[in-house]
């Protein structure tokens, strides 16, 4: 059987990290990207040198229609998702909190919070058992920043599921059953959760 992998943010930074290690294990590498076409190119690229599977997919994590077609795509080009890493995210330039807006806030929580979220549910739809699907694995992957403290200069953006990794699995472990297994990872302390076992 293939495994596939969807990274989202794997242009650049963690994410294509994530790619390129993913596909070394003998991962098919499904590199999302939002504007950066041309780093997404070139990760797919060093992938093939290498001798791995990859290819690279345009979408907006935040906008639902967009993700739909993502895995849909990923359907028709490499079957059935095995795992699922969630590395885009938006960090805003660093502001005083009487001076951030709700346009701001909008765009940060539809990515890190709303964007994670759906490609969560769309990966559930596919890999739980309960739905006919064999298993598989969900992270949530964040930088650094997430464990700082909050300070006067910061914004309440760190209450977005990047800044909080352990919200996120607290949310979502309820429904991560049947085979599936959640990992919520920040690059200086990572976690690894299981979901309690559940009713298939």
């Amino acid at each position: 059987m293939n495994k596939v992998v969807l990274i989202t943010g794997a242009s650049r930074g963690i994410g294509a990290a994530t790619a390129r290690l993913a596909a070394e294990r003998g991962y098919a590498a499904c590199v999302n990207y939002q504007q950066n076409v041309a780093a997404a190119e070139t990760v797919v690229r060093e992938i093939k040198a290498a001798g791995g599977i990859a290819n690279e997919i345009r979408a907006d994590v935040s906008v639902e229609s967009e993700v739909v077609q993502m895995f849909q795509q990923i359907d028709k080009t490499f079957g059935s998702l095995t795992a699922l890493v969630n590395c885009a995210g938006l960090v805003e330039k660093q502001t005083r909190i009487e001076e951030i807006n709700a346009a701001r806030l909008h765009r940060t929580f539809s990515t890190n919070v709303t964007g994670s979220f759906l490609c969560a549910r769309e990966a559930i739809h596919r890999m739980s058992t309960k739905r006919g699907g064999i298993g598989g694995a969900i992270e949530r992957s964040s930088s650094v920043k997430s464990v700082n403290p909050m300070t006067p200069r910061e914004d309440p953006e760190p209450a977005s599921s990047e800044s909080h990794p352990d919200r996120g699995r607290r949310v979502a472990r309820g429904h991560l059953v049947c085979g599936q297994r959640l990992i919520c990872a920040d690059t200086r302390r990572p976690r690894d959760g299981r979901p309690p076992p559940g009713d298939c």
